[in-house]
């Protein structure tokens, strides 16, 4: 153990708490300044992640600012708890396992956000997408696709106005179906939203054979949705007995040990 090196380290420790403690030194001004050098740790979709789950206000730089100050935080604690008390290179390499840790839990948490948000909408789609053939049967597409905002899944609303504003700005081609498609990355989207294009730009001749393709293809994926929804339920109610069968077997085994012990202590 070098001990010259501990009372280095630990001396820099304190020196560098006593300076913010006293206000010598600006923490969030320090952050900031050393979170550019951290910059390739930042994942390509982290804007994207933190976009969704928080909305276009949310300041990205200021998140990741965050995360950069909250794991360095951990390694100052790893470093003073673990390295200081037994000094090796492998506790300074727990200590950045450790920053590693603590930095991509936030970027995990969002992961698992967009996971079940993407879930959620690969169910609402089919159904969103039947109430918007039925007015396709009456109405041109993109009036259709302006009146289904009113009672479409409060998630597409945002997307569904950003197509319709597009299309009514007078972009005719596919790119604000497919910018739809791409802001909701699920099952079939992409071929829906041609699809609907391709709706939107046929003759009134052909528009009935069109939407009779348009709704096999809906019903398709209406039975998938429920074929989902039944595997799940089925999977959750096989999980739950599984916990109860564990817990009631513990629990009588549990019984049965004490009861034994008993009868051999009695005896």
């Amino acid at each position: 153990m070098d001990i010259t090196l501990i009372v280095f380290a630990a001396i820099a420790v304190i020196i560098f708490f006593v300076t913010i403690v006293n206000h010598k030194l600006d923490h969030k001004k320090f952050i900031k300044e050393i979170t550019p050098y951290f910059g390739f740790l930042k994942e390509k979709d982290y804007d994207y992640l933190l976009k969704l789950k928080y909305g276009d206000e949310i300041d990205s730089t200021k998140m990741f600012n965050k995360r950069i100050k909250n794991s360095g935080l951990a390694f100052l604690v790893a470093f003073v708890v673990i390295f200081l008390a037994n000094f090796g290179y492998i506790y300074l390499i727990l200590s950045f396992i450790i920053f590693f840790v603590v930095f991509k839990l936030d970027y995990m948490q969002l992961n698992s956000f967009r996971k079940a948000h993407m879930h959620q909408i690969d169910l609402l789609l089919p159904y969103y997408l039947k109430s918007l053939e039925i007015l396709a049967q009456h109405y041109t597409i993109p009036v259709a696709l302006r009146k289904s905002i009113e009672s479409a899944p409060s998630v597409f609303k945002k997307g569904l106005e950003h197509l319709c504003d597009q299309i009514e700005a007078g972009d005719s081609s596919v790119e604000p179906y497919m910018n739809f498609a791409r802001e909701y990355p699920v099952r079939d989207s992409m071929r829906m939203m041609r699809l609907l294009y391709r709706l939107s730009i046929g003759s009134q001749e052909s528009k009935q054979e069109q939407l009779l393709m348009f709704s096999r293809t809906i019903s398709n994926l209406q039975a998938k949705a429920r074929e989902q929804k039944y595997k799940e339920r089925l999977e959750n109610m096989e999980k739950r007995t599984l916990i109860m069968l564990v817990c009631t077997g513990g629990g009588v085994m549990g019984i049965m040990m004490i009861a034994m012990m008993g009868m051999m202590t009695a005896y």
